[in-house]
């Protein structure tokens, strides 16, 4: 059985992993309520860890919580709740809450093949702050060492889950072998989901798959959103590690071209910490954000 995390094991476990979570906080309350000021639970897209005390109000802060992290919404949200008939309870008292949400890392990539190239480019990955997906047919192939922001994913048809992984995520094709890298191609291809595409090769390999997926009717455009041979031309070597070490370099330009500009107002303003202490009494829940 798995050992249940408290709040600052999960964050630190969050962290780790780069997965998004929220963090919530007891902020204040009046009158009789389940928990105290300062009290905290993590929240995930499919776990919950610690508690501020149950009920309809956890339910809730769960429910407002989930919505952000599915809408990517990584803003500091104050919500005040009073405990009356809408929520179930009948404590009497209010609470104040603060929702803190954290995107983990932004950058999602799944690499297809546990191979030698892939093996040296974990090794690189599991010191930079992107969450992984590592997909592989063959169990035995993944190390027994895993860094903590990868996540292994066993399967026997990789081409057929390739769309639902790479949704929204960066694609690196490096497996054993060129019938599953083109099946991964026409997938990835006919999705439509996935951020970008990198497929490991040569020239010729890159020539071939571009005539073989014209005949099959994908248009010069659509074709051209696999980069092959993948990595940066201008970082040279055979190596594992040195291709490894090239294909980082591609990712990290990718990565920094994802990124917009911050706005230039960012976390709580004073007016919405202001408006937690105003005199809202009524029963629905009340949030300020920015």
């Amino acid at each position: 059985m798995l050992k249940k995390l408290n709040w600052h094991q999960a964050v630190a476990e969050c962290e780790n992993r780069g997965q998004p979570y929220v963090l919530v906080t007891v902020l204040g309350v009046t009158g009789s309520v389940p928990r105290e000021p300062a009290t905290k639970m993590v929240i995930t897209g499919e776990q919950t860890y610690d508690t501020i005390g149950g009920g309809h109000l956890e339910y809730r802060v769960i429910a407002k919580a989930r919505e952000q992290l599915a809408a990517r919404d990584y803003r500091y949200q104050l919500a005040h709740f009073p405990l009356g008939a809408s929520l179930g309870q009948c404590c009497g008292g209010s609470v104040a809450v603060l929702l803190e949400a954290q995107p983990g890392s932004e950058n999602h990539l799944v690499v297809f093949g546990a191979g030698h190239v892939a093996q040296a480019l974990m090794a690189i990955l599991g010191q930079l702050p992107w969450r992984v997906t590592w997909v592989d047919s063959r169990a035995e192939t993944f190390p027994a060492e895993i860094p903590g922001n990868v996540r292994v994913h066993h399967t026997d048809d990789p081409a057929g889950d390739a769309g639902e992984l790479c949704a929204g995520a960066h694609a690196l094709i490096l497996t054993h072998n060129h019938a599953l890298d083109f099946e991964l191609c026409q997938a990835l291809l006919k999705a439509d989901s996935a951020a970008s595409i990198g497929l490991i090769g040569s020239d010729t390999k890159a020539g071939r798959f571009r005539q073989r997926l014209e005949h099959r009717g994908f248009s010069a455009e659509t074709i051209d959103r696999i980069r092959c041979p993948v990595g940066r031309s201008d970082v040279p070597g055979k190596r594992p590690m040195e291709v490894a070490v090239s294909i980082s370099a591609e990712l990290l330009s990718l990565a920094a071209a994802d990124n917009t500009e911050k706005p230039a107002r960012r976390g709580l303003s004073w007016r919405d910490l202001k408006a937690l202490n105003g005199s809202d009494t009524s029963e629905k829940a009340e949030a300020a954000s920015c």
